[in-house]
């Protein structure tokens, strides 16, 4: 061969070379791709709604209400389409969410939502006909909040204005039920703070399975410390003043009724002599004129679960659960499960040590144990009355998955239903013959499917995110690595760590600690993150470690392990922290002198903790939102695990940030939303007080107006970016 046909044989092989490095090339994370775009957030699928024909489900669809067979999952009528002018009205909608009447034949439409808290809103709602085509502005007065069918669909009941109100549907009047509601005052049919925050429930009425009464709370804010926070942004700032107890501080008095719409009387429930308590849950039981009232004590030891008639609010205590610490009633209280035979009913606790379900018969006698093991029942779904199988997920594969099961109501016959690896959730059909599995894990983004129960055949799958797993692999990603860890004291721990996609053991690398840690709470879990997951791999892009630990006190491990932290939050989890960065250490490839923790609420006390307790083996800090100290909080979950400041002041002090802010060494960085109605802007104030008495140096980040999760606009990418940066000088 000629030299020049050499030379361009060459040529030739280096630029298909070069062609071939381009294409196989990977990209890497970008803060603008996470937080701008949310380039790797999932997809869902949202507004299933079951139909009473067990093969039907219907979804909101790009703005119309889709009528599916579950057989095939195939969409057979369109029930409502925003896109298309309703005449009668004269004007289209957008759907924000919506509920189909017992029968069917109307549409309660949500549109126009306003977020008020976590978890309550107000809107303005609609009610379309199917069959007549005709949509109708449900109230005049205003917009709404937990608009709700009652059971037979003739009436829709609501909260405006701390009052509560009924519209009958067929004629459009509108009833009003309580006349007393006012603003930091009375409230009648929705949450006061606290208990939205921390009973996880906003809608304060309950229709009877009859459709002829309405049970409903009222709270007496009168003597709730009232709060503020100065709103920013006119030439004036305006207050915002709302009623918030701090620990050891009076909470609403809280009453029980029940109205009844046939004779229009409101009936208190006689909830015994003791006002200082919580009423966590009500329900109706089977039988239309007997309410259903878990009644738990302000130390939160003590639960008793009441029967109260409708007709004359006399009650009787049917179960007493106690604990040396505390009930967990926020997390298990929605598994009591009334029997539809009238005769017993279904209740979850933890007196074994861990959380399993129990049958018991409507005296409160114990029936049986229907599971039992050391591990946790997580979600209970219900039971299927036609074959007595119950369906739930649980831990018993590992503590940081969830698979779904089927039991036996005897507890003799259990199954798996749930194949693949990672948490797995799951919405039945009413009449339980089918399911839709949500499924993920940490390499693996969610995949919903529908499954017919009998056999768990799989029918269909809804969604894949197909798109997004294609485009993942167009990017360098560091898988996280579980292990578990045994820190010098013999404490195992779970753990997770990211390392950087260029990984050499022969190198030392900095580590960042990612930390939540709060009691119950898991952070290591096989699960898909599409946010903070792919910040931890633009660190790993440059040159970072990321590891996550779950100290004593967080869940899935039994009650033991969750509840040793009772009185003295942040003294063992520190401990665990601190004891994780130092086996981290250890390992020939981390820099010892280099390891930094970041954390966000309860991980914002965490983190603050560990760079003051641990000043000689944290190097860096970041608090986002941060308790500083728990008598700042509210008295629900503070009190749940310390009781109030007044008894237990050490518990309160000894472990708070503002106590060893003295001990400051390293690099911090404390952020902090002003409008944050949950953790007050107020423990930033009072941790920076501390920090400038004891002329400590540090770095401070507020940003105008922003409630506790710090988002909207630009934020989260202004957030993150100035997070990274922090990071990249000081650690």
């Amino acid at each position: 061969m000629k030299k020049t046909q050499l030379i361009i044989c060459s040529v030739i092989a280096l630029l298909m070379y070069s062609s071939l490095s381009v294409v196989a090339q990977k990209k890497n994370v970008s803060l603008d791709e996470v937080w701008s775009k949310f380039a790797f957030s999932q997809k869902q699928v949202r507004s299933i709604n079951w139909m009473k024909d067990g093969s039907f489900y219907s979804a909101l669809e790009n703005g119309r209400i889709v009528k599916h067979q579950v057989t095939d999952g195939a969409a057979v009528e369109t029930l409502f389409d925003e896109g298309v002018s309703v005449e009668n009205l004269g004007q289209k909608i957008t759907i924000a969410d919506y509920t189909l009447s017992s029968n069917e034949q109307k549409i309660l439409i949500e549109t126009d939502p306003e977020q008020i808290y976590r978890r309550s809103s107000r809107a303005e709602n609609f009610v379309y006909d199917i069959k007549s085509k005709k949509l109708v502005k449900l109230s005049a007065g205003g917009k709404q909040s937990f608009a709700t069918f009652s059971p037979d669909g003739t009436k829709i009941a609501f909260v405006r204005q701390n009052n509560l109100f009924m519209v009958d549907l067929n004629t459009m009047a509108e009833r009003q039920i309580t006349t007393d509601g006012k603003w930091n005052n009375i409230i009648n049919g929705m949450c006061d703070w606290v208990y939205e925050e921390e009973f996880s429930f906003a809608k304060a009425f309950f229709w009877s399975p009859d459709s002829r009464k309405i049970a409903f709370y009222t709270f007496d804010e009168s003597k709730v410390p009232e709060y503020n926070m100065q709103m920013w942004g006119k030439l004036y700032p305006t207050d915002y003043r709302y009623k918030y107890p701090k620990a050891g501080e009076p909470n609403s008095a809280v009453s029980i009724s029940v109205y009844n719409l046939v004779d229009t009387k409101t009936v208190k429930m006689d909830l015994g002599k003791e006002t200082d308590l919580y009423i966590p849950r009500i329900r109706w039981t089977i039988n239309t004129n007997v309410l259903s009232i878990s009644r738990l004590n302000r130390y939160q030891n003590k639960m008793e679960l009441i029967h109260a008639d409708a007709f004359t609010g006399k009650t009787t205590t049917i179960l007493i659960e106690e604990s040396r610490t505390y009930v967990d009633v926020e997390n298990f209280g929605d598994d009591l499960t009334y029997l539809a035979d009238g005769k017993s009913f279904i209740m979850s606790s933890e007196k074994d040590g861990y959380k399993h379900l129990y049958q018991y018969d409507m005296s409160g006698r114990e029936v049986r144990k229907i599971t039992s093991g050391n591990w946790e029942v997580d979600n209970f779904y219900g039971i299927d009355e036609s074959t007595n199988t119950l369906y739930f997920t649980s831990t018993e594969i590992a503590s940081i998955e969830r698979h779904l099961y089927s039991i036996s109501l005897d507890g003799k016959v259990k199954k798996k239903l749930s194949a693949e690896r990672g948490m797995n959730s799951a919405n039945f059909s009413p009449d339980f013959k089918y399911f839709i599995l949500n499924n993920s894990a940490s390499n693996s983004p969610l995949k919903v499917s529908l499954y017919r129960s009998a056999n768990t055949q799989l029918i269909k799958v809804l969604e894949d995110n197909a798109d997004l797993r294609a485009r993942l692999t167009g990017y360098n990603i560091s898988p996280k690595e579980f292990t578990v860890i045994k820190t010098a004291d013999g404490v195992e721990l779970n753990s997770w760590m990211i390392k950087p996609t260029n990984f050499d053991p022969n190198k030392k690398y900095p580590l960042l600690m990612f930390v939540y840690g709060g009691p119950g709470s898991q952070q290591v879990l096989n699960q898909y993150d599409g946010a903070n997951f792919y910040w931890y791999q633009i660190l790993a892009q440059k040159g970072y470690i990321v590891a996550c630990v779950d100290n004593r006190g967080t869940g899935g491990r039994g009650s033991e392990f969750k509840k040793c932290t009772y009185l003295n939050l942040g003294k063992l989890e520190v401990h665990d922290q601190i004891e994780a960065a130092k086996y981290f250490g250890k390992l020939p490839f981390i820099d010892a002198a280099r390891i930094g923790i970041q954390g966000w609420s309860y991980g914002g006390f965490m983190a603050s903790n560990c760079l003051f307790q641990g000043a000689d083996v944290f190097k860096a800090a970041i608090a986002v939102a941060p308790v500083t100290n728990w008598r700042y909080y509210d008295t629900v979950y503070t009190e749940r695990f310390l009781r109030t400041p007044q008894e237990n002041p050490s518990g309160y002090d000894d472990n708070s940030p503002v106590t060893h802010a003295k001990n400051l060494k390293g690099n911090f960085l404390l952020v902090h939303g002003t409008g944050d109605d949950n953790v007050h802007f107020q423990n930033a104030v009072a941790l920076e007080d501390a920090l400038i008495k004891n002329n400590k140096q540090f770095q401070s980040f507020y940003y105008p107006n922003k409630n506790h999760g710090i988002s909207g606009g630009n934020t989260r990418l202004h957030l993150y970016t100035m997070m990274t940066n922090f990071l990249e000088k000081n650690l």
